[in-house]
């Protein structure tokens, strides 16, 4: 670099360029769309609704199974209608997933989604940066080839 930036073609110097990082991160100062910031939001909106029902259900099973423990400390007895009844102690045992596993199965996915769009947006933040720091190359390369310009005709 010959720093004649007088015989430069370029209307601008190439010292006026600069690249301002932005933070990383949602609303606080990122390249997000409006789109994207609804989306994020939304999904912020979803996972703490979910949040809520899986708190619901983690004390829903806390007071069955507190339920079930005391049916089994001290059977209920059983009701008059029922005496004379033959009763069976079977009980099926199906294999269904427990709300609390589903909930918690959509609160993974939400987290994953959020992620998802939180490297979009690092992603095209970085793509970006390096749009912005190879015009900067380009514009010093320029300026570089017009200084020698300008020598080789003044010699």
């Amino acid at each position: 670099m010959f720093g004649f930036s007088s015989f430069s073609s370029l209307p601008f110097s190439t010292y006026q360029i600069t690249v301002s990082p932005r933070p990383p991160g949602g609303d606080d100062g990122g390249h997000w769309t409006k789109e994207e910031r609804k989306r994020y939001k939304a999904l912020q909106k979803k996972l703490r609704i979910a949040e809520e029902k899986r708190i619901e259900a983690l004390k829903a099973d806390a007071e069955n199974r507190k339920k079930t423990i005391a049916d089994l400390v001290d059977p209920p007895k059983p009701s008059k209608r029922n005496k004379n009844k033959v009763q069976s102690n079977q009980e099926v045992s199906v294999d269904i997933p427990s709300n609390l596993a589903n909930i918690d199965r959509y609160i993974a996915n939400l987290v994953k989604q959020q992620q998802d769009l939180q490297a979009a947006v690092a992603l095209r933040e970085a793509k970006l940066r390096l749009e912005q720091e190879l015009a900067i190359i380009e514009a010093r390369r320029q300026a570089e080839l017009d200084d020698e310009e300008a020598l080789l005709l003044l010699l």
